[in-house]
């Protein structure tokens, strides 16, 4: 297999998955910081559903090209 039609299926794969059941992410910030002393928050980030449709298209996308040059 091309390596452009498996990185497709595993973009559609992701995107359906974000598109379905949702997705997070969790991002860490400097809250407070003085000397030696740091304060981190960590904040779940949800993944909004738009962006797991644009991972399927470009998936998709990404199959038809490896398809094309295959043939």
């Amino acid at each position: 297999m091309r390596i452009s039609i498996v990185a497709g299926i595993v973009l559609i794969v992701a995107g359906v998955f974000v598109l379905l059941g949702g997705g997070s992410f969790t991002s860490r910030r400097d809250v407070f910081n003085v000397g030696h002393m740091r304060v981190t928050a960590e904040e779940q980030r949800p993944i909004l559903p738009w962006a797991g449709g644009l991972a399927a298209l470009a998936g998709a996308g990404l199959i038809i090209v490896g398809v094309r040059h295959k043939a």
